[in-house]
């Protein structure tokens, strides 16, 4: 009997001990981010998340709990974060509508916590000597385009608004930097891409004949942090102050009154204020760093999952709306009296008509 007492005992001790480990704080919070960025430290800009990187927001958070921040930047983009997470290597991830569906569809576990740069645009550039002017000029010509970002189905359907397919077009698959050398070499007819190329023409290399700036909403990218399901389901409180931090940074980086100090920190990624100042030309920053999965987020990405089966992206269909996880925005948005800052737009993109908070 007093053996079965002392088993019985270190048993429930040894539970106890098993609980507490599996309810321990990670040594360390691992974000991966789908860009090469640039700087030192390297961060990025166009999103508030890069505000956060660079002002030090989260290492700030989780110094007095021993816990380390470690910022991964992939040159391979959301395809290469999808591979991140499916070994594991990180916990959080910032990445574009396009490869973190086709994480899903492949089988990624993960949870959309809140939006960090939405409605990018995107550019179709050509060599500054080049007779393209407008889209319908592509027809057989060589284009730069990086697959399996979320710039992809843009320029797709891009390209379909003008009567042209994929096929219409000599494809090639660069990621920007490798772009940005073909197309000043004459190695390529034209790209697509983003922000990055303003920093090309003004330097005289490059000229833009295409925006998507000022245009159907539709014809925008979308960007967002994700957590791999596993991390939120043992580690909530730390979602929480994941979470809560880049709200804070996207109520800092709507504020007006911080635009040219925001396009400073933005540059620090290595693209010019100027760059970003083309960028967001005549645009509300609220309305491109709001945080809110409101309805036109959700639309956005039931389209993407469309026109990715019907391309053939992606195997299967995936559902959506359970993929949204937005507790700890609202925990967030209520903690710092913010339910009421940013306007949710409909599934079109048009204001809804009034303050909200996130409506799923």
């Amino acid at each position: 009997m007093k053996f079965v007492r002392h088993l019985l005992r270190w048993t429930a001790l040894l539970a106890t001990a098993l609980a507490a480990s599996a309810q321990a704080a990670p040594d360390t919070i691992r974000i991966g981010v789908a860009t090469a960025g640039g700087g030192d430290p390297v961060t990025w800009g166009g999103s508030p998340g890069g505000v956060a990187r660079a002002n030090n927001w989260l290492e700030e958070e989780f110094k007095a709990s021993g816990i380390k921040v470690e910022w991964l930047f992939f040159k391979g983009a959301g395809p290469a974060v999808n591979e991140a997470l499916s070994n594991k290597q990180i916990d959080f991830a910032y990445q574009g509508d396009l490869p973190s569906i086709v994480g899903r569809s492949n089988g990624l576990k993960t949870k959309v916590l809140l939006v960090s740069g939405a409605r990018n645009n995107l550019y179709l550039v050509t060599p500054t000597q080049s007779n393209i002017q407008s889209i319908k000029d592509l027809k057989g010509r060589t284009v730069s385009i990086f697959r399996g970002t979320n710039g992809h189905l843009v320029a797709i359907n891009v390209l379909a608004a003008d009567g042209l397919a994929e096929r219409d077009i000599k494809g090639v698959n660069l990621d920007t930097g490798s772009a940005q050398a073909a197309l000043v070499s004459n190695g390529v007819d034209a790209a697509f891409g983003g922000y990055e190329w303003f920093k090309v023409r003004d330097q005289g290399l490059a000229k833009v004949v295409y925006s998507t700036q000022g245009r159907d909403p539709a014809l925008t990218r979308q960007a967002a942090l994700l957590v791999r399901s596993e991390f939120e389901q043992a580690n909530p409180a730390e979602v929480q102050r994941v979470v809560d931090v880049f709200v804070r940074a996207a109520h800092w980086s709507s504020e007006e009154k911080n635009r040219d100090e925001l396009f400073r920190i933005w540059a620090r990624s290595g693209t010019p204020v100027a760059s970003w100042t083309a960028e967001f030309d005549k645009q509300p920053l609220a309305q491109r760093n709001s945080p809110l999965a409101d309805d036109f987020i959700v639309a956005r990405y039931k389209a993407v999952v469309g026109d990715a089966l019907k391309l053939k992206l992606i195997r299967r269909e995936v559902t959506v709306d359970d993929w949204f996880d937005t507790r700890y925005l609202k925990a967030a948005l209520k903690k710092q009296g913010l339910e009421g800052y940013w306007s949710a737009s409909d599934a079109k993109g048009q204001p809804r008509g009034g303050p909200a908070v996130a409506s799923r």
